[in-house]
C-alpha cells in the first residue's frame, strides 16, 4: 500500500495539461494551383506535462481542433493521404523550435467538407530549470494523391502560449520515503522527417517536333487542296502550324491560352488518317504526375465542301512524370471519312483534357485552318452537303461527328513524334493544381 501511495503521489506531481489556442492563419496553396493565399483560423490543443525535471525528454501533442479551411469542392481526398507537420516554439527557461509530425492517417474527406488532420507529436529535451512555454507556429499539409502537393500555413498574428512546463533542477528531489519517485514521465521518441518543399514551377522551351515531308516524289506539296482525294498521286499531307486561341472551362474557373497546333493527314483508301500535334513545349511538369492520369482528345472541325467534326484522341501518359521533367503527350489520332466531294478544310476544334478525375473543355475563339484536302464522298461519311456533293448523308465518321465549323486552308505530311508539353493549354496546369489543392475556406467555395 505504501509503495502504491508513493506511485500515486509521483504521477500526480506531473499531470498532463491541455490548452486550446486559436489564431489567424494564412495558407499558401501549391504553386501549380495558381490560386491566391487563403485566410482562415486555426484552433489547436497542445498537451504537455505540467512539471518535469532537467534532463527529462518529454512528449508533446498538437491536436487540430479546427483546420484553417475545408477541402474545396474539387476533389474527394482518399483515406490515409493527408499528413501534417509543423513547428512548436519553446521559450522561457530554454528556447528553440520543436519539430512536430502527424501520421498519414485520415478518413476519406469529401469535397467541401472539413479537413481531418491527425494529431502531431514531438519531443523536447529539458536542459534548464524554470518555466518553458509552448506556442504553436507554422505548419504544412501534404497530400500525396493523386500527386504530392504541400499547403504551407503560418500565423498572421501573435499566437498566445498554449502550455507551460515547470522544470525543476534534477539534482535534489529524487530521494525520500514517501512520494520520492521521479517526477518526469519518460516517453518514447518519435521520428521527425520533414516533408518535401513545394514542387517547382516554371517553363521550358522544347524544340517543336519536325514534320516529315512525306508523299510521292511526284505529288508532294506544302499547300493544301492538291491533286489527291480521289485516287493516285499524293498520299501524305502536312498541315500548317496555326496559333489557336482557346477559352477553357476548368473546375476552378475560366482560363485563356493560345497553342500552336498542326493537323496532318495520310490517305487510307477513301478515308484519311489524321494526326493532330501541339507543336511547342509550354512548360515542364510542375509536380509529380502519376501514370494514366492525363488524356487529351479533340473534335477537328470540317469546313468547305464537308461539314461536321472528326474525333481524335491520344492515350494517357504511360509512365509517371517527375516534377521538372517535360510532359510528353502522344499525337492525337483519328480517321476522317469524307461526307462530301470537293475541297474540305480541317481546323483545330474543341479540346477536352481529362486529368485526375476532372475535365477541362477548351473551345477555340477563332477558327484557324491547318489543312485542306480534296475529298470524295464516302458512304456514311462525315456529314455531307455543300457544292459538288451528291447529296450528303447524316451520321458520323469512324472518328465521330457533331457540331459544324470551317475556314480556309494549307497541307502537308504525317508526323508521329510526341510533343513535350503539359500545355495543351495553360488551363491544364491550373487544373492539376486545383484538383489537389486542399486548403480553401468555405466562403471562397460559395
Amino acid at each position: 500500500m505504501l509503495c502504491g501511495a508513493g506511485m500515486l503521489i509521483g504521477v500526480a506531481a506531473t499531470p498532463a495539461q491541455a490548452a486550446e489556442v486559436s489564431y489567424a492563419t494564412e495558407c499558401i496553396p501549391p504553386a501549380i494551383s495558381g490560386l491566391p493565399p487563403v485566410q482562415g483560423t486555426t484552433k489547436v490543443e497542445i498537451t504537455a506535462p505540467a512539471e518535469a525535471k532537467v534532463g527529462d525528454e518529454v512528449e508533446i501533442t498538437w491536436k487540430f481542433v479546427q483546420a484553417a479551411s475545408k477541402n474545396p469542392d474539387i476533389l474527394d481526398l482518399e483515406k490515409d493521404t493527408v499528413q501534417p507537420t509543423g513547428t512548436l516554439k519553446a521559450a522561457g527557461a530554454q528556447t528553440g523550435d520543436i519539430a512536430m509530425q502527424g501520421t498519414r492517417t485520415n478518413p476519406p474527406i469529401p469535397k467541401n467538407s472539413d479537413m481531418k488532420l491527425s494529431d502531431m507529436k514531438g519531443k523536447l529535451k529539458l536542459t534548464a530549470a524554470g518555466e518553458v512555454t509552448l506556442t504553436p507556429d507554422a505548419y504544412n499539409i501534404n497530400v500525396n494523391k493523386p500527386i504530392s502537393t504541400d499547403t504551407k500555413c503560418s500565423p498572421k498574428e501573435t499566437v498566445q502560449k498554449a502550455a507551460t512546463i515547470k522544470v525543476t533542477d534534477g539534482g535534489g528531489s529524487s530521494g525520500g520515503t514517501t512520494g520520492g519517485l521521479p517526477t518526469g514521465l519518460p516517453t518514447l521518441p518519435t521520428g521527425l522527417p520533414t516533408l518535401p518543399t513545394d514542387p517547382p514551377t516554371g517553363s521550358s522551351s522544347a524544340s517543336p517536333s519536325e514534320g516529315e515531308t512525306g508523299g510521292d516524289t511526284g505529288g508532294g506539296s506544302s499547300t493544301g487542296g492538291g491533286d489527291s482525294g480521289g485516287g493516285g498521286g499524293q498520299t501524305e499531307f502536312t498541315g500548317k502550324e496555326v496559333q489557336v486561341p482557346y477559352q477553357c472551362k476548368t473546375p476552378i474557373g475560366d482560363k485563356e491560352a493560345t497553342s500552336p497546333v498542326q493537323i496532318n493527314a495520310k490517305k487510307n483508301g477513301g478515308s484519311f488518317d489524321l494526326t493532330v500535334q501541339f507543336k511547342k513545349s509550354v512548360m515542364d511538369s510542375p509536380a509529380d504526375i502519376p501514370a494514366d492520369s492525363v488524356k487529351p482528345s479533340m473534335e477537328v472541325a470540317l469546313g468547305g465542301a464537308d461539314t461536321g467534326t472528326v474525333h481524335v484522341e491520344g492515350p494517357t501518359n504511360s509512365e509517371p512524370i517527375k516534377s521538372g521533367d517535360p510532359i510528353e503527350i502522344p499525337d492525337l489520332t483519328g480517321t476522317y471519312k469524307p461526307g462530301a466531294s470537293g475541297e474540305t478544310t480541317l481546323s483545330p476544334g474543341v479540346l477536352t483534357v481529362e486529368a485526375l478525375g476532372t475535365t477541362t473543355t477548351c473551345t477555340p475563339t477563332k477558327s484557324e485552318v491547318s489543312l485542306t484536302l480534296d475529298t470524295t464522298e464516302q458512304a456514311s461519311g462525315a456529314s455531307g452537303g455543300g457544292s459538288g456533293s451528291a447529296g450528303g448523308s447524316a451520321g458520323g465518321s469512324a472518328g465521330g461527328s457533331s457540331s459544324t465549323d470551317g475556314g480556309l486552308a494549307a497541307t502537308g505530311s504525317d508526323d508521329n513524334s510526341t510533343l513535350k508539353a503539359l500545355g495543351l493549354v495553360a488551363g491544364t496546369a491550373v487544373l492539376l493544381g486545383g484538383a489537389v489543392f486542399t486548403f480553401m475556406p468555405g466562403r471562397r467555395l460559395r
